[in-house]
């Protein structure tokens, strides 16, 4: 079901319509939190392309969004695989097929799972870094001559465990600081053509499958460390992509906006009281990771 409905355009901070005429390109559209950007962008009128690997996720989450708006084209894109730039580029191709344009480049597929470097094979590290920063490569690379025919705006997924030492996401943190310098090369390569780049970095996002991973059932502890007092909500998200998106960011590229309550300016990572003992017990454990 979706998380956001008409509510967001009648009692929101946005006016109606828009995006009206505006087509996003999603990858990991199906997630939890990409699927409420998508939502937003579409309720305030623009179409969507949501890639996937799942069919089964991707359809469903195409179906449920498309609901959201009165005439609204959402086309499910599944089995699509972010690490070949050619399946991304049949997903483009069939995108302006059905749609007619891009005009907006969500690059949120990503790949991630707890483990401390002694565990962690070459083969894991490589599979992350090859989800999250080549795929964000190839996304942007096959949607570049829509991009440039339509002086379209890209945004990044990223993170703050890169600015900080975070234990058991050395594979996500290094991924995440690569695309984070992507964006920032891309801003300055491609801004004369009048393509936009940014990241939005989530902090402590409640009811995503990242935080239920690493908040490990402490969730009222992670909120009273946030200088907010709360958890960040996936419509948080869904708001500072419409702002990026928008008319009123349209001076914003190579920026990277944080999104965490604070969160990252006082904290050494979610759970971290916790980190010591539990590295000392890891990287002690006899069984490493593959080479």
């Amino acid at each position: 079901m979706p998380v956001l409905d008409q509510s967001y355009v009648t009692n929101g901070s946005w006016k109606p319509d828009l995006f009206k005429g505006k087509v996003v390109f999603i990858t990991g559209g199906a997630g939890s939190i990409c699927s409420v950007q998508a939502e937003a962008l579409v309720l305030l009128g623009a179409d969507a392309a949501i890639v996937g690997r799942s069919k089964e996720k991707t359809d469903k989450a195409a179906k449920d969004i498309a609901t959201l708006r009165s005439g609204a084209k959402v086309l499910s894109l599944p089995e699509i695989d972010v690490r070949s730039v050619q399946s991304l580029k049949k997903a483009v191709d069939k995108t302006v097929e059905e749609l007619g344009r891009i005009d907006f480049v969500i690059a949120g597929a990503a790949g991630n799972f707890l483990a401390d470097f002694n565990h962690l094979s070459s083969n894991a590290f490589k599979s992350v870094v090859d989800i999250d920063l080549l795929g964000s490569f190839n996304t942007v690379k096959a949607c570049f001559e829509q991009l440039r025919k339509n002086k379209g705006s890209i945004i990044f997924v990223s993170a703050t465990l890169h600015y900080y030492g975070v234990p058991f996401q050395i594979h996500v943190g290094a991924a995440k600081a690569g695309v984070d310098a992507l964006s920032n090369a891309l801003a300055i390569e491609l801004g004369p053509l009048g393509i936009r780049s940014n990241c939005i970095a989530p902090g402590p996002i409640a009811e995503t499958e990242g935080m239920d991973r690493l908040s490990r059932g402490k969730l009222d502890e992670i909120k009273h460390k946030v200088p907010l007092q709360r958890l960040g909500t996936k419509q948080d998200i869904a708001d500072a992509t419409v702002y990026l998106f928008s008319p009123a960011g349209s001076y914003v590229t190579g920026d990277v906006l944080v999104v965490d309550g604070g969160s990252w300016q006082v904290s050494q990572g979610v759970g971290a009281a916790d980190y010591p003992v539990s590295i000392v017990k890891y990287l002690n454990a006899p069984k490493g990771g593959k080479l």
